[in-house]
């Protein structure tokens, strides 16, 4: 069966998930922190939002190289939701009015990788001496 063949390749899969979430993610830390993309009003940098662009700068950059995946994922994943409850559901009950969609599924994708890990291609494969390479 064709789905036979592609389970070989589910770690991997699973370090292109990660790399591409993280660097989502890390670009609302390089807007708000580095003013790239340029940002209309870039935030004080030991304010809420301040300390929420560190946190998105630090955690997509450990994330896209997978060096401390599950911890730092448990962190993000419990960011996104705090994230979304103090900003997002206040506004309204439905994700889609209150523009927290991308906050709930950064929670649940990242809650994935506390629970998978960073997958084959990342620094902590590395580390643990795992097969680097593609089936």
């Amino acid at each position: 069966m064709i789905f036979d063949r592609l389970t070989p390749w589910a770690p991997h899969m699973l370090s292109v998930l990660r790399i591409m979430s993280a660097l989502l993610f890390l670009e609302h830390g390089t807007q708000k922190l580095l003013d790239f993309p340029p940002h209309a009003n870039p935030p004080a940098l030991m304010s809420l939002s301040g300390i929420q662009g560190l946190i998105e700068l630090i955690g997509g950059a450990l994330l896209a190289i997978g060096l401390f995946t599950r911890p730092v994922a448990f962190i993000l994943s419990g960011d996104m939701a705090v994230a979304y409850f103090m900003a997002h559901a206040p506004e309204s009950f439905f994700p889609v009015l209150n523009g927290g969609d991308a906050a709930i599924l950064y929670c649940f994708v990242f809650l994935h990788f506390v629970f998978a890990g960073g997958g084959a291609w990342s620094v902590d494969a590395m580390r643990r001496g795992t097969d680097f390479a593609t089936p």
